[in-house]
């Protein structure tokens, strides 16, 4: 089974960071990240980034997330594989389900699960474990895990997965990808000819 990161992976650029930047929340979102070291778990700062970008409506982002370029070549072994891929992401179910039914999978991906009502998301029911969700699908399958993405909580799937593949073609591949990963590639291409070679 083939599983890959959201953000910097299949799309071009970071979601949230995105979201940021569309709206009128870059400036709350920069001073938020302006002092936070690689100490700092994920999960802490992206509770902090969703509590600024909850007042943005949910249609409003929805919208935004479906105009991110995307990984075409990536997106393209998905749809070939779709059933043998997963995707894994940090971003909220209600923010990335129009983008997960664009791909044809929005029975086949794991997400954070966000409380919603009407347009506006209100808080955070469960964060995604993305280790667990790796391990209850090779629970499941009995089937090998390959792994794909770049980010420090992308490190959580990688340890539990059979090959884990470091990717550094939309941005830099967090030193604790690094340190865990058992392959790393920087292209799109390279990723693309590997996965076909595991297949």
């Amino acid at each position: 089974m083939f599983f890959f990161d959201l953000d910097a992976t299949i799309t071009k650029a970071e979601i949230l960071q995105e979201i940021a930047e569309k709206t009128d929340k870059k400036e709350q979102i920069d001073a938020l990240m302006k002092n936070v070291s690689e100490d700092v778990p994920f999960y802490h700062t992206f509770i902090e980034k969703i509590m600024v970008l909850k007042s943005v409506p949910i249609s409003t982002v929805r919208n935004i997330v479906n105009n991110i370029s995307l990984s075409d070549k990536i997106v393209e072994f998905i749809r070939e594989n779709k059933d043998r891929c997963y995707i894994v992401t940090s971003v909220p179910d209600v923010w990335v389900d129009a983008l997960m039914s664009e791909l044809g999978m929005q029975e086949r991906y794991f997400s954070t699960k966000a409380i919603s009502q009407g347009d506006y998301v209100v808080g955070i029911e469960q964060i995604i474990d993305k280790g667990q969700a790796v391990r209850q699908i090779v629970e499941e399958t009995g089937c090998l895990s390959v792994v794909t993405g770049d980010g420090n909580n992308d490190a959580q799937m990688m340890v539990v997965a059979d090959v884990s593949i470091g990717y550094g073609g939309v941005r830099a591949v967090s030193p604790t990808v690094l340190k865990c990963a058992t392959h790393v590639v920087y292209s799109e291409d390279r990723l693309c000819q590997f996965l076909r070679q595991l297949l």
